[in-house]
């Protein structure tokens, strides 16, 4: 019994491994998982937006830690002339004022990260031509000046904004990794489904071709016996409808076979004027699952529960701003350096004049109506609701891991059931064809024979399919592969590319 049962499982897996491995047509591109998914990584449009994204946030990041170094400045005013008649009320007189001057501006500016203040060296270089009348009397200037001086500007009993602006950035870039990680891990599954659904497709097609030539067989051994006068014609009108039913089927099942090739190709990002065929081993081996280990893995280890994490730390900045609404805050402003002046380039700091100055400013909120209270609890309320939020994706992940391991141990007994069920319904069948050829059973009695064969023997193979996707689905629910014994990094190879 056991000799029979191994060999029935090895003929209905060879049967269905030939119409997979048989050689492609022309143009014909040979699919297995591994390559779908080095395709996917190249061409899936949900890998590619998503890797555009990450992009986006990488550049925004570079950008954001450039904009912390020294910046270099120059503005340069080359012309600058102006004539214009004006009133003096120190002196009650009129006077017209002639000026003609080119300058230039050279700035460093050095961003501070840790005080969020800037400390800038300024130098200001020019040289004017000014005339003045004030009632027929003429004087005039022409001298080279130059302005150098040291700044700080410096806010005060404020958050540090450009801090909380980079870290926000890093975890918005840190956000778009992960996004991006699971966004593979989702391709890799639904790739899987889709592969799996055109494999199934190619199995069932394989067996109605199956059904086909048993159809024409039936029919031909009917036809045999009715032009000898051994069976009624009404057999042979059966067999007919027999025939052109196995006949339809098949037609149904390649058109479903190429809806479901079109289906992997789009999301492959492949050119849907292809052909493929895939290739695949549906055999499995039971998979022994720790499900104490599997949920404290996925505990530990999920994505989704970081990206809880980074989005309750981007809360806590908009409480930190939205606590900053109308607050009491202010700003120092240092500078000190040397100004000269002087009708000779070279002599303009003979006599140089020291500019110190120093400034300090208070913004004091008086009252406004609430809105700051107002805005502060509501952010509050979102803050819990991020807490709820990561509580329940907790508990979520632990459902979802418990589910798939009671359906993986489920399958395991859906697939010997269903193993069991063909080899009875071979058997069925191999001896109600004895009977029909010897003209005990009817054309319509042989076709549910058939019929039967050919469910069960689908209803195998989706059940090997079954397991090895809930096994890939347990695989990214945990991140831990049980099939391997490793654990899952979805990370390591962005890691890997950094």
């Amino acid at each position: 019994m056991q000799r029979e049962l191994l060999s029935m499982k090895k003929m209905l897996l060879t049967g269905l491994a030939c119409l997979s491995l048989s050689v492609p047509s022309y143009g014909q591109i040979a699919l297995t998982i591994e390559k779908a998914m080095d395709i996917a990584e190249e061409n899936s449009p949900s890998l590619r937006r998503s890797h555009m994204n990450l992009e986006r946030y990488q550049q925004n990041l570079v950008a954001q830690r450039a904009s912390l170094k020294s910046r270099f400045s120059l503005n340069l005013n080359p012309v600058d002339y102006s004539k214009s008649r004006s009133f003096d009320n120190r002196l009650s007189q009129w006077y017209t004022n002639e000026r003609f001057s080119t300058s230039g501006t050279f700035q460093v500016d050095q961003p501070i990260l840790w005080t969020d203040g800037v400390l800038s060296l300024i130098n200001r270089f020019g040289w004017q031509d000014n005339n003045s009348n004030i009632d027929g009397t003429k004087t005039s200037n022409k001298a080279f000046s130059n302005d150098l001086y040291l700044q700080l500007s410096q806010p005060i009993f404020t958050y540090n904004k450009r801090k909380m602006e980079l870290q926000q950035i890093e975890y918005d870039y840190e956000n778009a990794n992960i996004s991006y990680a699971l966004q593979r891990l989702n391709t890799e599954k639904d790739i899987t489904q889709q592969f799996y659904s055109v494999y199934m497709a190619q199995s069932q097609l394989a067996i109605t071709k199956e059904e086909l030539t048993n159809a024409q067989q039936s029919y031909d051994i009917i036809k045999n016996k009715v032009e000898a006068d051994l069976a009624a014609r009404d057999e042979l009108f059966q067999a007919e409808v027999n025939l052109a039913s196995a006949r339809s089927s098949m037609e149904e099942q390649q058109v479903s076979l190429e809806n479901a090739k079109d289906q992997l190709k789009q999301t492959l990002g492949m050119n849907l004027d292809e052909d493929l065929m895939v290739f695949a081993e549906v055999q499995i081996k039971p998979v022994e699952v720790n499900l104490e280990k599997a949920i404290q893995h996925g505990l530990e280890s999920r994505l989704e529960l970081r990206q809880r994490e980074i989005e309750s730390k981007e809360l806590a900045f908009d409480m930190i701003k939205t606590k900053a609404l109308n607050e009491f805050k202010g700003d120092i402003s240092l500078s000190f350096g040397l100004i000269g002046d002087n009708r000779h380039l070279d002599q303009i700091y003979n006599n140089p004049t020291q500019n110190p100055r120093v400034a300090i400013t208070f913004s004091v909120p008086i009252f406004d109506w609430g809105e700051k209270k107002a805005r502060v609890k509501a952010q509050e309320v979102a803050q819990k609701i991020n807490q709820l939020e990561f509580h329940e994706d907790k508990v979520s992940i632990e459902l979802n891991i418990r589910q798939t391991w009671r359906s993986l141990e489920n399958l395991l007994s859906q697939i010997k059931i269903a193993e069991q069920n063909v080899l009875n319904a071979q058997r069925t069948y191999d001896l109600n064809l004895t009977r029909y050829r010897e003209g005990d059973i009817t054309g319509m009695d042989m076709n549910q024979f058939q019929t039967q064969l050919s469910n069960k023997k689908i209803a195998y193979t989706q059940s090997l399919i079954n397991y090895k996707i809930e096994l890939l689905n347990l695989k990214i629910l945990s991140l831990y592969d049980f099939e391997h014994d490793v654990a899952v990094v979805p990370m390591k190879d962005l890691i890997t590319k950094k």
